[in-house]
């Protein structure tokens, strides 16, 4: 009676999920397999770079059971997040504009994904008394692609990523941890990236060591939102106009012909920041950085690091009035950081400060 209960729940944690707005629900065992072994390899290696935090919990990161004892079983669940109408290839080639990750132009996905989830959590618990059940959206030590590819949500491809053959990679992750013994789904056990290597071919730093090996330390999304000091100046160039993040990887990626776009508003761009000049925001004071940023992931930065990544930007940018009068403006900057990024700009144009 129990197993036809449980079963019974888990059909509808499915239809409670896709009336919360979730795209995909899986369900797994609370194992993640190889993939602890893996990450070990990778921090033993050093590739997390200053991601310290990557190594901070041993191996709850990848023990569920650890983390939160009693767990189970892990509830993954999956939301679009693609904005639509979108053109990033169009803002990539204009080296005037700045290139904004996707997944940060609108709200902070934290927030929305959390809350749905927390009302997924709370349905569950209304429905199974005595059972534990934790949410998790990118707030804690969980190896969430690893725990979806075991819950049958997609496979990690070359580049990383989680990727479904139906839905490509432009999604959110989440997790609810539970003591209940749920049916569980059977693991995507099948890669289908074959002999392609579009993503690891494009990668303007060169940071995948090959295959399923991202080096956080040549990652521009590292080093636009997770390093805080001086990027290398080596890689500056190879940056080109992108501030926040980097698509590249999935842009190219011949599975996301069938991402869908969202229907969120929370995940539409705001501020025109899927379309802007880099002088424009470079010029932004602290208090418009402040306002036209809140709510939104780009914080992560700071406004200094903002300052840094947009000045990195200007100096890959053609050598045009705006561009050279906008780090003008810079050159004194309070901030040792970002006056040398800005100073390195300039030298890139074969022009003086003042």
């Amino acid at each position: 009676m129990l197993t036809a209960t449980l079963d019974n729940l888990a059909d509808r944690i499915r239809d409670w999920a896709h009336e919360l707005g979730f795209q995909a629900v899986g369900i797994n065992d609370a194992d993640t397999g190889p993939h602890g072994a893996r990450l070990k390899a990778w921090l033993d290696a050093g590739m997390n770079g200053e991601m310290s935090y990557m190594a901070d919990h041993g191996s709850k990161r990848f023990r569920p059971d650890e983390l939160v004892p009693g767990t189970r079983r892990v509830i993954s669940v999956r939301m679009d997040y693609l904005p639509s109408p979108d053109s990033p290839a169009t803002v990539l080639r204009d080296r005037e504009k700045a290139y904004i990750s996707r997944y940060t132009l609108g709200r902070d996905y934290h927030k929305l994904v959390r809350k749905r989830l927390a009302q997924l959590a709370h349905r569950i618990d209304e429905a199974l008394a005595g059972h534990n059940h934790r949410a998790f959206v990118d707030s804690a030590p969980v190896l969430e692609r690893a725990l979806a590819q075991r819950a049958g949500l997609g496979w990690i491809g070359k580049n990383t990523m989680l990727i479904h053959p139906k839905a490509g990679s432009f999604f959110f992750l989440g997790e609810i941890f539970t003591s209940a013994p749920l049916p569980v789904d059977e693991p995507f056990a099948t890669e289908h990236c074959g002999s392609c290597s579009a993503c690891l071919d494009v990668c303007p730093t060169a940071a995948f060591d090959g295959p399923y090996q991202l080096d956080a330390r040549r990652c521009i999304s590292y080093l636009t939102i997770e390093l805080k000091g001086s990027i290398p100046e080596h890689l500056r160039a190879k940056m080109g106009n992108r501030v926040f993040g980097c698509d590249d990887c999935q842009l190219v990626c011949p599975w996301n012909k069938f991402s869908k776009p969202t229907d969120k508003d929370d995940f539409q761009p705001r501020h025109h920041l899927d379309n802007s000049e880099l002088a424009e925001l470079f010029l932004w004071t602290e208090e418009e950085f402040l306002k036209r940023t809140e709510g939104s992931a780009i914080r992560r930065t700071g406004y200094e690091g903002w300052l840094r990544n947009l000045a990195v930007g200007l100096g890959n940018a053609p050598t045009t009035i705006p561009v050279v009068e906008a780090l003008r403006k810079r050159a004194d900057h309070p901030s040792a950081l970002v006056r040398e990024h800005v100073h390195w700009a300039l030298r890139r144009h074969d022009v003086e400060p003042h």
